[in-house]
């Protein structure tokens, strides 16, 4: 497979470009597979990659029921960081961090990383405490932090209302390593790094069913025939419970959709990503120029990658609250994803009651942001059958211990995270 680089561009501009490989091939299925991974979005392929790459298991199918990254990998608002407070979360989400500034070298490919800073406001003396006690514990886990005042906020900022009377912006806390990175790029890089070592990445083949010999998994029945394998992994987001189903496992999973906004092209205005403390919003920049921005998800179960006008409403509310220019900026689209609410707003990572089936999901609003630890640590799961250190906490049977992981601390209802 070729290497890019710039002596490749610079070859084939000299062929006319005709001698450029296809990123990754169109292969049919195999018989059998050592692991078949269900589910061809960013966790499925990273799981793939690393799997191939770190563990030598190379006998690897994913299987995608629509084209590759057509799920939450291209739905989203491609924000990274780590900034999280719990112990179980913590060390996951930085290790996340430490493989995306590390991605594009890694798997060859421009995935856009761009580390242009996460600043979360605060709006009230309680909320700045809650902040500082985050900062802190960030900080104690070797993770930058950085507490801002109104004076050095306004410096970076100078466009947030400050003086809003309902709302007033009193500082906030920032991570100078979050940025954005180019999610569909992520799906093509993982894949193409999967392909190169010898995954097999199948589209449009959708899992109809999951065959089993007592509580041993021995294939899938798919759209493009049956498959055996010896260990099965199931990485399908918002359709975890659908594919659970498949072999009588319920969840701890809600779907919702999550709908996420772009605006018209704009000269240079955020160069960073902003999250308003007093509602649900959250806004970047393009490369394009466009304002990239979400909120909250929808009040009700769904598994239609769309949303409602009421929700389009409340975005937009927030957003000109926090930057009242924003409402002479024209809206062109909104898209949306199927989000797999778990009822502590933490992910769940783990063997399941069957000898070889795995989970991973439960990702919430979480899911693009863990994608490369995501992959490393279900691949780990699957080759070695032990948790990776940074994934421990994220054992299925917490809910039924009592050991939730509740990072917003808001209680254990998949709508209240």
């Amino acid at each position: 497979m070729m290497r890019y680089s710039a002596l490749s561009l610079l070859g084939n501009a000299f062929s006319k470009n005709k001698n450029w490989k296809p990123a990754w091939r169109n292969p049919d299925p195999k018989p059998n597979y050592d692991v078949i991974i269900i589910g061809g979005g960013g966790h499925g392929l990273a799981t793939a990659y690393y799997l191939s790459k770190v563990f030598g298991v190379r006998n690897v199918a994913v299987l995608e029921k629509g084209y590759l990254g057509s799920g939450n990998i291209g739905r989203n608002t491609t924000i990274i960081r780590s900034n999280y407070l719990l112990e179980g979360n913590n060390p996951f989400y930085e290790f996340s961090m430490k493989l995306w500034e590390g991605l594009e070298q890694d798997f060859n490919f421009n995935a856009m990383v761009s580390q242009r800073g996460v600043i979360n406001l605060f709006h009230s003396d309680a909320q700045r405490d809650a902040y500082t006690r985050r900062g802190n514990a960030m900080r104690l886990h070797g993770v930058d932090a950085e507490l801002l005042n109104r004076d050095q906020l306004r410096e970076k900022l100078p466009f947030l209302d400050y003086e809003n009377a309902r709302f007033p912006i009193m500082g906030g806390l920032m991570q100078a390593r979050g940025g954005t990175v180019r999610h569909d790029a992520v799906a093509w890089g993982f894949a193409r790094g999967a392909d190169q070592n010898g995954v097999d990445i199948i589209q449009n083949c959708e899992v109809t069913g999951i065959d089993r010999d007592g509580d041993q998994i021995t294939g899938v029945q798919t759209t493009r025939g049956a498959i055996t394998c010896n260990k099965l992994a199931m990485a399908v987001a918002g359709s975890s419970s659908h594919v659970a189903k498949m072999v009588d496992m319920r969840l701890p999973i809600e779907s919702h959709a999550l709908q996420a906004f772009v605006s018209e092209g704009l000269k240079p205005f955020i160069d960073t990503v902003v999250t308003f403390g007093a509602g649900h919003f959250y806004v970047s920049q393009s490369d394009k120029g466009g304002l990239v921005f979400g909120g909250d998800i929808e009040g009700y179960n769904s598994y239609a990658q769309r949303g409602n006008l009421a929700c389009v409403e409340h975005v937009a509310e927030a957003g000109m609250a926090m930057i009242p220019a924003l409402s002479r900026v024209r809206i062109l689209r909104s898209w949306g994803g199927i989000m797999d609410m778990s009822m502590d707003g933490s992910p769940i990572m783990d063997r399941t009651h069957l000898a070889n089936l795995y989970f991973n999901g439960g990702w919430c609003y979480g899911g693009f942001k863990a994608t490369p630890a995501s992959g490393y640590c279900f691949a780990h799961l699957l080759a070695t059958d032990t948790p990776h250190e940074t994934a421990t906490a994220f054992r299925m049977d917490r809910f039924a211990r009592g050991y939730l992981l509740d990072e917003k601390g808001v209680g254990a209802q998949a709508n209240l995270h």
